[in-house]
């Protein structure tokens, strides 16, 4: 092994590591990743070979391929990811922690000839253009050829990854196995996982850091670039290092005489961020390109305002309501070289779920492998299946999508799916008080998680899964950024819901490409001209400053979609007081504050 990878890097303490990880895994063969197209063309034929793979129909989805997991492996698992540092306090109350000595024991047993009878891949990424002094490189060694797929089209992966970490570069280790051994003849499966979802583990020793991911093989439990490096280990890195690194989609915002704001949104897995941040504006000479739609690493620049940079490739979208009614530019994204999991299968060799858009076939393959029709009952495509596609191939995406300089920030969005009580777009007074509204963001769950679904949780700036460290001093962090620079070249914050409903559980709010009317008056806010009213809790749209023209939509559903209603915000206050009380002395005194003066703003 260490002779086939000398003639690559000259990088000896990678060369140290590697060798240790073959020690401790004893896969059958070792292959490290070039990231060539030819690779991933081997790579697709041998997971077809597998049976992991389904070719679809070339002519209705070239390159592209369908994967089915095995049932018990759909979803990010919450309560299996674990941050494990000395002190328990250093994790905060929304972490599960473990002690990290500890666990480097049980992880060393449980790893421990794990990779038996398989290959382990090497697959050195980048997160960030690769070379760039604000990227980051792991190197992720996997026995699942799906994963090396899959990073490599969502991570910068290969060869030149390895010449930018050089001899002696900095990289973060990642081990992931699917705790799928094999014995001498033991014939495989299409879905390797370990079916016990008490037995997989995703844990992060933060001190070191490092990664080490068993028992599940799929999305962000397996492919450690994506929620593992990019949010939970990178958002203790930028604490210590002074960026930020969030869940956050990147949009530009072009007005029709061709002025351009990039705006930064935190939503909550599955709700929306996709769908905003291609969106296709319904108002004419406005147009929204995607920079990112998932991850968004933030620095102040020398001029002191904040730069975005994406260091993903890839989306990882989740499929079900994704239709051309919706998010016509994801679906254009995903008509070639995509992978998608657990869709339903047509009788042509296409994939279908629901809410495509499409009128369901009289037949089909389910995500289980089964035949369904539409009389069955029961859901084709499993509700968290995703796809997997190049942002190269998106038709909006921004020129400056890989600028290693990232794009400067205008305005931030915090949201989630809030059926009452949270209007349509309120803006914060000022910084402080709007970290106090991302801290205060709750959530109605989805089906990106294994938790139950639609149950109200805290999602403070939709990082509760995310956040590698005590979220209290995450809340400092933030509050730290208005004594770095100049407070008015710091982002406006602004919250909003596309999900109000009416008494009857009817949405408000069209949304989608509508949503393009919230934009314009965030954009003329930034630009000091939209009209705004001041209310006790921000600032809400004046009276006719929405651009509602040629919306049919009803006076009295605006008004409920900008009301202030007083007993629901109160209600919010206690939750909120209860939910800061979890963070004890860690929580900043600036945030008590801000929810006495909006208590006391609301009467």
């Amino acid at each position: 092994m260490a002779g086939a990878l000398d003639a690559i890097t000259q990088h000896k303490g990678l060369l140290a590591w590697l060798t240790e990880v073959v020690e401790l895994l004893k896969p059958d063969s070792v292959y490290t990743c070039d990231g060539s197209e030819e690779e991933y063309k081997y790579m697709c034929d041998l997971l077809v070979e597998q049976g992991t793979f389904t070719p679809l129909n070339q002519t209705l989805r070239p390159d592209s391929f369908l994967a089915r997991s095995h049932p018990s492996d759909v979803a990010r698992v919450e309560d299996r990811t674990f941050i494990a540092v000395a002190d328990m306090n250093e994790a905060g109350p929304t972490n599960n922690w473990v002690p990290a000595r500890d666990m480097k024991d049980k992880m060393l047993r449980i790893f421990k000839n794990c990779m038996e009878g398989r290959t382990m891949y090497v697959i050195p990424f980048s997160m960030g253009p690769v070379g760039s002094p604000f990227s980051k490189i792991g190197i992720e060694v996997t026995d699942s050829p799906y994963v090396v797929v899959n990073m490599s089209i969502m991570t910068r992966v290969g060869l030149p990854v390895l010449e930018a970490l050089g001899e002696c570069g900095d990289f973060i280790p990642c081990i992931h196995s699917i705790g799928a051994p094999l014995a001498p003849f033991q014939a495989d499966v299409p879905w390797p996982c370990e079916r016990d979802p008490k037995h997989k583990y995703i844990v992060h020793f933060q001190e070191e850091p490092s990664i080490w991911s068993y028992g599940s093989g799929y999305g962000g439990n397996a492919l450690l670039g994506k929620k593992c490096l990019a949010l939970r280990v990178a958002s203790s890195m930028a604490k210590k290092e002074g960026w930020l690194a969030e869940h956050m989609l990147i949009l530009g915002l072009t007005s029709p005489e061709g002025k351009t704001h990039y705006i930064a949104g935190a939503f909550p897995s599955a709700c929306g961020k996709t769908n905003l941040a291609m969106m296709l504006p319904t108002l004419p000479g406005w147009t929204v390109t995607c920079v990112g739609d998932d991850i968004a690493w933030m620095r102040l620049g020398e001029d002191g305002r904040l730069y975005a940079m994406n260091p993903e490739t890839g989306f990882f979208g989740v499929a079900p309501g994704t239709s051309y009614a919706s998010n016509p530019n994801a679906m254009e994204s995903a008509k070639s070289n995509t992978i998608f999991t657990n869709t339903g299968l047509t009788d042509e060799g296409d994939v279908w779920w629901e809410d495509m858009g499409v009128a369901a076939p009289a037949h089909l393959i389910d995500w289980e492998g089964n035949d369904w029709t539409p009389e069955d009952g029961r859901k084709a495509a499993h509700p968290n299946s995703r796809f997997t596609a190049p942002a190269r191939q998106c038709p909006v995406i921004d020129p400056k999508w890989q600028d290693p300089a990232g794009v400067p920030i205008s305005a931030f969005l915090f949201g989630g799916r809030r059926a009452s009580t949270i209007p349509l777009v309120n803006q914060a007074f000022d910084w402080e008080h709007g970290v106090f509204m991302g801290s205060a963001a709750g959530s109605e769950t989805t089906a990106a998680n294994l938790s139950k679904t639609g149950v109200l949780r805290h999602d403070p700036f939709a990082m509760l899964p995310f956040c590698g460290y005590n979220m209290g001093d995450y809340f400092s962090h933030w509050l730290s950024f208005a004594g770095r620079t100049d407070a008015e070249k710091l982002p406006k914050v602004f919250f909003v819901n596309w999900f109000r409903k009416d008494d009857d559980g009817k949405f408000l709010w069209p949304g989608y490409g509508e949503n393009s009317r919230v934009l314009k008056w965030i954009f003329e806010r930034v630009e000091g001209t939209g009209e705004a009213v001041e209310t006790p809790i921000g600032y809400l749209p004046a009276p006719g400053a929405l651009d509602l023209s040629g919306l049919d939509i009803s006076d009295d559903a605006m008004k409920q979609l900008l009301a202030v209603e007083k007993e629901g915000w109160l209600n919010e206050v206690d939750g909120l007081s209860k939910y800061y009380d979890e963070f004890g002395d860690r929580l900043p005194a600036e945030l008590r504050k801000q929810l006495a003066a909006l208590k006391e703003r609301l009467g």
